[in-house]
């Protein structure tokens, strides 16, 4: 929960994890084989591929997130809930607090992977 009076948001992600990632398996792999062989630039390219699918309107942000995500959210559409500060990895933290409601971020690294994130409130 976050201190009483503090900002919070709500956010939702599309994580791809890869090589890098500090836990390299998920709920899609969960031997860690792919993520395993994937290198950053591939899992980013992969995001990529897909916020541009969204910003284009040939996907929802929810339904690409059920599909693509390594994150166990991909279940909720990525939907991660109220965060305050401190309560997420830090470059993930800087990215969701600095967009404005219903916007996306560019890729953002983090030590889980790489994510997209969505804004929601």
């Amino acid at each position: 929960m976050a201190a009483t009076g503090e900002e919070t948001v709500r956010a939702s992600h599309i994580l791809i994890k890869h090589e890098g990632s500090r836990r390299k398996a998920s709920w899609k792999d969960p031997e860690g084989r792919v993520i395993s062989a994937t290198t950053r630039a591939d899992a980013a390219a992969r995001l990529g591929e897909l916020r541009a699918q969204i910003l284009a309107g040939r996907g929802s942000f929810a339904d690409l997130a059920a599909q693509h995500s390594d994150c166990s959210s991909a279940r909720r559409g990525g939907d991660l809930g109220t965060f305050g500060r401190r309560q997420m990895q830090k470059p993930f933290e800087d990215a969701t607090y600095a967009l404005k409601v219903g916007e996306i971020s560019d890729i953002i690294d983090t030590e889980s992977g790489v994510h997209i994130i969505l804004r929601t409130a």
